[in-house]
């Protein structure tokens, strides 16, 4: 074993983490720069980071591993309730607290429900968009890795910094405002209660981010600064929604279920004969 290969078996997290920015960003740094890769950001860097970490440091059985959570569809019908429709939910609540807020009332008139199906379909496909992008190596790679060491509301909190922090070029890019930092550590807190509740499934997260960017409070007819005062709403939904998961279901926050955890190997010796 190399010492490469030895070192990346001991630090797979740090390694993942540093290439998904790596990865996205250097679109960003070419664009401050004055030139351009076509895109200003890549949202596919944490399942490329992924790829790369899986293929140096576990090989077959770490693709199986990944394959497997995200082909893992037999989670009861309830699970996938939750993926597609509680983000639906979440955002019309946010466009009625808007509304009772000051704003004009939701006109959902003008949402053509076939293209929000189609646009959900395509972001579960498509691996340079944020779901399928994002999902294998935040919450497929990452998460379980993160579980093997700490509890799952310790490994969310550390999880949705992270998964925040990789967010900050689209704010300096005007296409995030800075409250939806924020936002993406709550909202961290639900993806890990999905994942481990569903028995480790990528799919679900995969769903539930899907259905998060193909229905959005910005469909609910609202403009200029009632759509910023939506996103702080929002923020608020994702609070309470965050705040009765764990208060309701406190058991699966202190213990994650073996199928939502990845324990690494034990790293064989250079030397050893393998």
């Amino acid at each position: 074993m190399s010492s490469t290969v030895a070192w990346v078996r001991q630090h797979r997290l740090t390694c993942f983490f540093a290439l998904a920015y790596l990865v996205s960003w250097t679109p960003w740094a070419f664009d401050l720069a004055g030139s351009s890769l076509g895109t200003p950001f890549f949202p596919g860097g944490p399942l490329v980071a992924a790829l790369l970490v899986i293929a140096v440091a576990d090989g077959r059985r770490g693709f199986r591993e990944l394959g497997s959570r995200l082909v893992r569809w037999r989670v009861g019908w309830v699970w996938y309730v939750v993926a597609l429709g509680l983000p639906v939910l979440m955002v019309l609540a946010t466009g009625v607290l808007t509304w009772w807020s000051g704003a004009p009332a939701p006109d959902l008139s003008g949402v053509v429900w076939t293209d929000v199906v189609l646009l959900l379909a395509l972001r579960t496909v498509n691996p340079t968009d944020s779901a399928l992008g994002e999902e294998p190596g935040f919450r497929g790679y990452a998460l379980p890795h993160l579980q093997d060491r700490l509890s799952p509301l310790a490994a969310a909190g550390v999880l949705g910094v992270l998964t925040a922090g990789w967010h900050v070029p689209l704010v300096a890019l005007g296409n995030l405002g800075w409250i939806g930092l924020p936002s993406t550590v709550v909202i961290t807190f639900l993806y890990v209660w999905l994942f481990n509740r569903s028995g480790g499934s990528l799919l679900m997260a995969v769903l539930f981010h899907a259905s998060q960017g193909a229905f959005t409070f910005g469909m609910l007819g609202f403009a200029d600064a009632d759509v910023d005062r939506a996103a702080y709403v929002y923020f608020g939904v994702l609070v309470v929604a965050v705040g009765a998961v764990v208060g309701l279901d406190r058991e699966i926050w202190r213990r994650a279920p073996e199928s939502a955890v990845d324990t690494e190997p034990v790293s064989v010796p250079a030397g050893a004969g393998v």
